[in-house]
């Protein structure tokens, strides 16, 4: 077995107990009780905000879990990017060589990706910034030129989806560039994932070892300094969390949040939401990730 397949396997076996634990707590009466309730919960969410959601949680101390949709597709939008900053990590940093690399770009490739607040500043589009600067900005800010020109140096939007595959997530996928791959049409397959799939994939690389500890630590830091989350999972988790995650939204309504929460004193809980909505330009609805957070951090206490 390669180097990649042992470190995939590892972490995945991990991830299976809490998921058996969560299995065999679920087959008491209170479990299918409190899961009655919280499925109710989330359905009415769906009816007054008239969207699709789907949300994954699980509590890695006591392994109570919560599904709701968690094995539908969702257009992932942003959530990939913690997952190409993952892969340039692991696949093509050496002891920080890679990530010290400038590279330099045009104003008019900036247009292009659209949503840009940082590396489209006049300053950074002359003198260019490093992949480490990319790196850290692709997820703090969702920079889409950050994310390109990091897609770029991978090869394109299909390395993410083998770097999925390769630790052991078969569902998630990437198959445009941004912009183009928020148009986040409901029925699509492309550019998608599901609350399962994502939870494991963000957890296997912040609490699991499909990075070595060093590049857990490089990209653990820009998730817990994440600037885009502010009206979804840090509003509706509690105030006294630690939070680590990534937002993504797109058409549709899409709006996503995707991450790791500390409680204080207790290990972590695992946690994504994705939601979207039937008419085309429907606003991102950040109320109703909100809600969902505040939903699953109550059914996990």
């Amino acid at each position: 077995m390669t180097r990649r397949r042992i470190l995939a396997t590892g972490a995945g076996a991990a991830l299976a107990a809490v998921s058996s634990s969560a299995s065999a707590q679920a087959a008491a009466p209170t479990a299918h009780r409190a899961t009655a309730h919280i499925t109710a919960r989330l359905r009415a969410l769906e009816h007054k905000h008239s969207a699709r959601l789907g949300a994954c949680a699980y509590d890695t101390a006591t392994g109570r879990t919560v599904l709701y949709r968690a094995d539908e597709r969702f257009p992932l939008c942003s959530l990939f990017k913690t997952i190409g900053v993952a892969a340039v990590l692991r696949d093509l940093d050496r002891d920080g060589e890679f990530l010290a690399r400038r590279i330099t770009y045009t104003a008019e490739y900036v247009t292009r990706s659209g949503f840009s607040p940082i590396t489209g500043t006049p300053e950074n589009i002359a003198r260019g910034m490093t992949v480490d600067e990319l790196c850290t900005y692709a997820i703090t800010h969702s920079d889409n030129t950050a994310a390109n020109l990091l897609l770029r140096e991978l090869g394109g939007p299909t390395a993410v989806t083998r770097f999925c595959r390769s630790i052991g997530d078969r569902v998630t996928r990437l198959d445009r560039w941004e912009p183009e791959l928020n148009s986040a049409e409901p029925w699509r397959d492309t550019d998608t994932s599901t609350p399962r799939a994502i939870a494991w994939t963000y957890a296997r690389l912040v609490l699991g070892d499909a990075l070595v500890p060093r590049d857990r630590g490089l990209l653990t830091g820009p998730l817990l300094a994440n600037t885009t989350s502010g009206e979804r999972f840090r509003a509706g988790l509690p105030a006294d969390w630690t939070v680590a995650d990534k937002t993504g939204g797109g058409g549709y309504g899409g709006n996503n949040d995707a991450g790791i929460a500390w409680p204080p004193g207790r290990p972590p809980v695992v946690l994504a939401v994705m939601t979207t909505k039937p008419d085309r330009d429907a606003p991102a609805d950040n109320l109703l990730v909100e809600r969902i957070a505040r939903t699953l951090a109550e059914a996990l206490s």
